[in-house]
């Protein structure tokens, strides 16, 4: 899957983003780089995975998030077949947050 995404243009946004040392870098960088509808599509995202990662029902996701139901399978399916990324970040952050 990584595959399909995989070039040097993708190579240097990751890059960028690594560059960044904190929140308020993020929200510059982001706010720049990002429609607000862009982003907020890809909060929107995690706090779905946070909250499937957390065994909350679709009624209570779409509830908290706003969602569509097709979203939150959208994610569900990234967090069973995909590459192990929303769980990665999940450890860490739980690991940062104790």
């Amino acid at each position: 899957m990584i595959e399909k995404i995989k070039s040097e243009c993708m190579d240097r946004l990751f890059e960028a983003v690594l560059s960044l040392n904190n929140i308020d870098e993020c929200y510059k960088f982001f706010d720049d780089l990002c429609t607000g509808l862009e982003l907020n599509t890809m909060a929107q995202r995690l706090e779905v995975a946070r909250l499937l990662d957390e065994h909350h029902v679709y009624n209570d996701i779409v509830g908290n998030t706003g969602a569509s139901t097709a979203t939150i399978s959208r994610v569900n399916r990234s967090m069973k077949d995909g590459n192990g990324g929303y769980e990665m970040v999940f450890q860490r952050l739980k690991h940062q947050n104790k």
